[in-house]
C-alpha cells in the first residue's frame, strides 16, 4: 500500500515558474494532453503525481524513481502503466497488478496505490 497527498497550489506553482520543463520530467505525453484538456489542470497534474508517489511507495521505492517511468492513463478508472527500472522493480518483488485512486478537493489532490502479489 502507499499513500500520498499534495497541495494543488504547490503544483499550480511549479506549473507556472517551471512552465514546460516541469510537466515535461513528470508526466508522459498522454498525461499531459489529459491534464491540459480538463477545466482545472493543476488539480489534474497533482492528482497524477500523489498517484506516482504513492505507487513508488507501494513498490517500496518511495520518490527516487524518473517520474515518466509510471504512467498513470485514462481518462475514467486511472490505470498503471510501469516502464524502466519502476517495471523491473515491480517484476523482481513480484508484483502483481496494481491499482490506484485519485481523489481532490480545492485545495489537496491525494492517492492510494495497492499492489497485488502474483
Amino acid at each position: 500500500m502507499g499513500i500520498d497527498v499534495i497541495e494543488i497550489d504547490r503544483v499550480a506553482a511549479a506549473l507556472v515558474r517551471h512552465g514546460g520543463r516541469f510537466a515535461g520530467r513528470c508526466f508522459s505525453a498522454a498525461e499531459r494532453a489529459y491534464c491540459d484538456s480538463r477545466a482545472n489542470p493543476a488539480q489534474h497534474y497533482a492528482g497524477r503525481f500523489a498517484a506516482k508517489e504513492a505507487i513508488g511507495k507501494a513498490l517500496g521505492v518511495g520518490v527516487p524513481f524518473t517520474w515518466r517511468e509510471i504512467e498513470i492513463a485514462g481518462p475514467g478508472k486511472p490505470r498503471v502503466v510501469l516502464s524502466g527500472s519502476m517495471l523491473e522493480r515491480a517484476l523482481r518483488i513480484g508484483a502483481g497488478e496494481i491499482e490506484v485512486s485519485i481523489t481532490h478537493s480545492r485545495t489537496l489532490a491525494a492517492a492510494v496505490a495497492a499492489v497485488s502479489q502474483r
